[in-house]
């Protein structure tokens, strides 16, 4: 009888735990819009394809800093060079900004404005270790990026 009792806690917590579990998967995932929140330091690199005055594939390279703010808000400064000229001549930075979306499978979408480009920009993108790092793509040309999370002990003087 003891035995039989101890069987049937288990089984009710286990049922329990699985339920919860299916739950949550079926009602949302691991990530959402404020998983991105911060300050976030990027790279991004390829070509731009078969835009006006530029040769067929030319050489992309920007670094930046980028600030989410958990509510699909971003903005960021960025230094770009394309075809080995840097965009925005006698300015060392130039801001940015724009709207993001993280799907609860932490896909998302972000869509920036920047005078470097005629064009909004429209990226998808993949969240990573939980919201540390995100890697994007750019929908027409092939370029992409990694934005790292920086860390508060990066922020101090060195």
């Amino acid at each position: 009888m003891k035995l039989r009792m101890q069987l049937t806690a288990v089984a009710s917590l286990l049922f329990l735990v699985m339920s919860a579990a299916s739950a949550r998967e079926g009602q949302s995932g691991p990530c959402s819009n404020a998983t991105l929140r911060g300050e976030y330091g990027y790279a991004a690199e390829g070509v731009l394809i078969d835009k006006p005055m530029l040769p067929p594939e030319a050489p992309f390279r920007s670094v930046g800093m980028t600030h989410f703010d958990g509510k699909r808000n971003v903005t960021w400064v960025e230094h770009t060079v394309v075809n080995g000229i840097p965009l925005n001549a006698g300015v060392e930075w130039t801001e940015a900004s724009g709207t993001y979306t993280v799907n609860p499978n932490c896909t998302g979408t972000a869509v920036v404005n920047t005078p470097n480009s005629p064009v909004p920009l429209n990226f998808a993108l993949v969240v990573v270790r939980n919201g540390n790092e995100v890697h994007t793509l750019l929908d027409t040309d092939a370029i992409a990026a990694v934005f790292t999370k920086v860390a508060e002990s990066d922020k101090g003087d060195h």
